[in-house]
């Protein structure tokens, strides 16, 4: 039996008019590889594309759109891992009111810069959300101002709602919905919503397996906090279960399942390869949970939520440069060769004769590792695949090279 929640479907339905024309209604396409691959209709919610980056506009606005005057002209307090903030930001902005947002020390340039670019203050501190959090609250209540919880808020969790309005009215016969979980919000506001307007709807939720504390909670029926987190997935790195959310998740959630930095990488890049899509790793939670089959799908209709797109460019760059090792489209050597005029020149022949190009390369004559008169070549390769990279690993071999894949 379900509690009797704050949250109706009614005050999710005012939310949504309090967000026309500031919230973009984002598309929702469908993923045609994944629907092949799966036997299925896989759809993806592009919420990467809402204004801000991400679907955490809609609750901060909604949230901001409801304070009286005099709340609105004390200023607003919030912490944030990015998205929230950058939400938070441009609707104090749009109401004319001071914000004052509070992320951690690692939070990734572009969602500080999102974040100053619409006139907030930002204060850097802590490790992670939760230690921000505290940090905020101590500023708010010295300071007498308003804090605006990013996901444990009725008013923000029937912003956030109002995906799951749109994804109904475009998609009625919708059989499953896969969200994204850090502090629980998102899938509190969408469940609730979609759950009331077709019981027999199934939501899933997905965490990082480097902050799983919303998954073992909901198994164990209570919140269980994690002791540490660490995911590439920052958005959702939420280290304590908030209680009154958590309830919300097990009247409403269907099941919770989790991805490793590992599949999370390799759903950012899917989705940049085969989607055009730019995402954050929480944003690309869903998606990985549907390619690594965490979730039941076949012949299904399934949404999988992209929550947001506010991804640091350094990571980006890392998770391409690991997503082509991973597909064999690079190949990365040290190989050993003899140190004397000429040696490199026939190792470069070599993969000439192999159709494969250098991309990078280094050559090291002084490690204490070496046998006197060797030398380390360590060698980026651009391959077409595993059969490719066979046949160079065969062509070095029969040429008498000791080499190592890396």
């Amino acid at each position: 039996m379900k509690r009797k929640e704050m949250i109706t479907l009614n005050d999710i339905k005012q939310a949504k008019i309090n967000l026309e024309n500031i919230a973009e209604l984002t598309p929702c396409t469908k993923a045609p590889i994944l629907s092949k691959t799966f036997n299925s209709e896989i759809y993806l919610k592009k919420e990467n594309l809402q204004l801000t980056g991400s679907f955490k506009l809609r609750g901060a606005f909604n949230r901001v759109a409801k304070l009286s005057q005099e709340k609105k002209d004390k200023g607003v307090v919030a912490a944030s891992a990015g998205n929230h903030a950058q939400g938070l930001a441009f609707a104090a902005q749009y109401f004319g009111c001071e914000a004052t947002i509070f992320m951690p020390e690692a939070t990734p340039l572009t969602k500080v810069s999102g974040v100053k670019s619409y006139g907030a203050n930002v204060v850097l501190t802590g490790e992670n959300f939760d230690e921000a959090y505290e940090a905020a609250m101590k500023f708010t209540q010295e300071n007498n101002k308003e804090f605006i919880h990013p996901f444990a808020d009725d008013d923000v969790i029937a912003g956030q709602g109002t995906i799951a309005l749109e994804l109904l009215e475009e998609f009625p016969d919708l059989k499953q919905i896969i969200v994204p979980i850090g502090g629980g919000g998102l899938i509190a506001g969408i469940a609730i919503a979609a759950k009331s307007i077709n019981p027999d709807i199934k939501i899933i939720g997905v965490v990082a397996s480097g902050a799983i504390g919303m998954k073992e909670s909901y198994k164990a029926q209570m919140p269980i906090d994690s002791a540490s987190v660490r995911t590439i997935a920052d958005g959702i790195a939420v280290r304590d279960v908030n209680p009154k959310l958590l309830n919300i998740i097990i009247d409403y959630v269907d099941h919770i399942v989790d991805v490793n930095d590992n599949e999370i990488a390799n759903a950012i890049l899917f989705l940049l390869e085969k989607h055009k899509l730019v995402v954050e790793g929480a944003g690309a939670v869903a998606t990985a949970a549907i390619m690594h089959e965490k979730v039941e799908i076949e012949d299904s209709k399934v949404c999988a939520i992209v929550s947001g797109g506010n991804i640091d460019v350094t990571m980006l760059s890392q998770i391409i440069e690991k997503g082509l090792v991973k597909s064999n489209r690079k190949m990365n050597l040290i190989v050993t060769l003899m140190d004397k005029p000429g040696s490199l020149m026939r190792l470069t022949e070599i993969f000439t004769e192999c159709s494969t190009n250098i991309v990078q390369i280094d050559y090291d004559r002084d490690s204490i590792k070496l046998e006197f008169g060797e030398a380390h070549v360590t060698i980026a390769l651009e391959t077409k695949g595993e059969e490719h990279q066979k046949i160079i690993r065969e062509k070095l071999k029969q040429n008498g090279y000791r080499f190592k894949q890396i």
